[in-house]
C-alpha cells in the first residue's frame, strides 16, 4: 500500500487552494459596499456609493444628493443634504443643510467587504469627524465616543 496520494488527490488539492486564493484576492479587490441594512424601510445600505443613505425613520437618519469625492479607500468621503437640528431645537424645527458623510473602518458584513462605520456631520456648525461616534451599518449598533449605546 503506498501512502503518496494519487495523482487525482493531488490535483484536486491545486484547484481548491487556487480557489480560495483567487476568492480571497477577489474580496480584497471588489468595490466595498455601505454594510447592512439592518433594519426594514432603509436605503443606500448594502450599495457601493449610494446616492441616499437612509435609517428608515426621523429625518435626521437621512442623507440625500449624495456626491462622493472618494470612494475604496480607507475613508469614503461624501457631501449631501441633511436636517440639521440644533442643540436646543426639536427635529420638527431642524433645517436641509450641507453634510459631509463619512463611511470608514473597512472590513466585511455578510460576506462582502463593507464600510462598518458611517457618520455624517455638518462642518458648517463646527462638527468634526470623530472616529469613535458611529453607526455600524452591518449591525445597527450606535457608538458614541468608542461605546456602544443602547
Amino acid at each position: 500500500m503506498s501512502s503518496r496520494p494519487s495523482r487525482r488527490t493531488l490535483i484536486a488539492c491545486a484547484a481548491a487552494a487556487l480557489a480560495a486564493i483567487f476568492t480571497a484576492s477577489a474580496l480584497a479587490e471588489a468595490t466595498p459596499i455601505l454594510a447592512g441594512p439592518w433594519a426594514p424601510n432603509q436605503r443606500g445600505y448594502g450599495h457601493a456609493r449610494p446616492s441616499t443613505v437612509f435609517n428608515g425613520g426621523d429625518p435626521t437618519g437621512l442623507v440625500s444628493d449624495i456626491h462622493w469625492a472618494t470612494w475604496g479607500g480607507a475613508k469614503a468621503i461624501g457631501t449631501g443634504t441633511s436636517d440639521y437640528v440644533g442643540p436646543t431645537q426639536s427635529v420638527a424645527s431642524g433645517t436641509e443643510e450641507s453634510a459631509r458623510i463619512v463611511a470608514f473602518h473597512l472590513g466585511t458584513c455578510h460576506g462582502r467587504r463593507a464600510y462598518d462605520a458611517v457618520e455624517w456631520y455638518f462642518p458648517q456648525h463646527g462638527n468634526r469627524f470623530s472616529a469613535g461616534t458611529y453607526i455600524d451599518p452591518c449591525t445597527g449598533t450606535y457608538f458614541q465616543g468608542g461605546r456602544s449605546q443602547p
